[in-house]
């Protein structure tokens, strides 16, 4: 079973428009494949929801304790700086490390994409994982 840590704009995109992004969290739900989570990457999930979409304190409690309950949470031991640029993409390094992860799916083009690889793990985007799973 894959393992992959999908970026905060993946959840955002699933939980918001549907497409790849949300046959990624299908997949989750269906115990095919394994999402690895933080709560830095909870954190910002819940500040651009309420932030940038306006959902509530209740909303986005129900989607966080949904997400808790459906994928594997870690808890990261150390701190990375390989992306300077934007200091909340390493966080999601540092979740795939700690979860031991296969991939990390992100629509990021700037700074994760560009990587192709930390380490281990691949980086690739939601079409290219879905590809890679079928």
């Amino acid at each position: 079973m894959y393992r992959a840590v999908a970026d905060t704009n993946v959840y955002i995109s699933a939980i918001l428009f549907g497409g790849k992004p949300e046959e990624i969290i299908k997949l989750t739900l269906e115990e095919k494949i394994e999402l690895i989570i933080s709560g830095d990457i909870l954190a910002e999930i819940a500040y651009i929801l309420r932030s940038k979409f306006k959902w509530s304190n209740y909303q986005v409690n129900q989607l966080l304790a949904m997400l808790q309950e459906t994928v594997l949470f870690v808890t990261p031991e150390h701190r990375l700086n390989v992306i300077k640029d934007d200091e909340k993409d390493n966080r999601v390094l540092e979740c795939a490390l700690e979860g031991k992860a296969d991939y990390i799916i992100s629509g990021d083009k700037r700074h994760l994409l560009p990587l192709k690889e930390f380490q281990t793990v691949r980086i690739v985007d939601p079409a290219g994982f879905l590809q890679l799973y079928s």
